[in-house]
């Protein structure tokens, strides 16, 4: 089973993500750019920065559940982010898709990203994917390894290669911040531009 690939620990899940596509309806894009999130003080990988850190909650509920379930919230109340939920079933962990490259469905893609100057700019960033995509909160808990699904994520070959991967710190996130757990595919021209929170550089500056 596919999903039982990702019952991991949030970096080795993120990593096994990159390269992977995520369908909707005619829209495919091939993952280029991933976060991973850990969970709450109480289980083995204890994240800050993560929305299941405060325990479970009905927004973060699949967190807590079986790996490879859409996890989807907005940010900023405008932009729909998608996550891959990972892990095994009770313990939170979580996979941000950050960027893609769309290979299927561009002028649906295009149509719902009209600002998009490049076919790299259709998915560059997580709020841009998921419109590139159409993929709303009522997605939430979609099962995406289910064959009926209307979402549907499918992993690549594993990437072995170490040069193949670049990782750094996370995106816009305040705790945690310093933690490598951003990784890339360096050739793909969709990935998108570093940005660290200004709220988490005062907190990591030296008293």
């Amino acid at each position: 089973m596919p999903a039982e690939e990702l019952v991991a620990e949030p970096l080795v899940a993120a990593r096994r993500l990159l390269g992977a596509t995520l369908s909707s309806g005619p829209v495919v894009i091939r993952i280029v750019e991933v976060e991973a999130y850990g969970g709450d003080p109480g289980g083995p990988w204890p994240d800050p920065a993560a929305h299941s850190f405060p325990g479970p909650t009905a927004r973060n509920a699949v967190m807590f559940g079986p790996p490879g379930i859409l996890y989807v919230y907005l940010s900023y109340g405008m932009h729909t982010c998608v996550n891959v939920t990972s892990g095994p079933d009770g313990t939170a962990g979580a996979v941000l898709i950050r960027a893609g490259e769309v290979i299927a469905g561009h002028d649906i893609a295009r149509g719902r990203r009209p600002a998009a100057r490049t076919d790299a700019d259709l998915a560059r960033g997580p709020g841009n994917l998921g419109s590139a995509l159409g993929i709303t909160l009522g997605d939430y808990g979609t099962r995406l390894f289910d064959a009926q699904s209307p979402i549907r994520l499918e992993l690549a070959p594993e990437i072995t290669d170490p040069a193949a991967i670049s990782a750094g710190p996370r995106v816009g996130v305040r705790l945690a911040a310093e933690r490598p757990w951003r990784l890339w595919l360096p050739d793909s021209p969709a990935v998108s531009v570093y940005r660290r929170s200004p709220r988490a550089a005062r907190l990591d500056r030296p008293a």
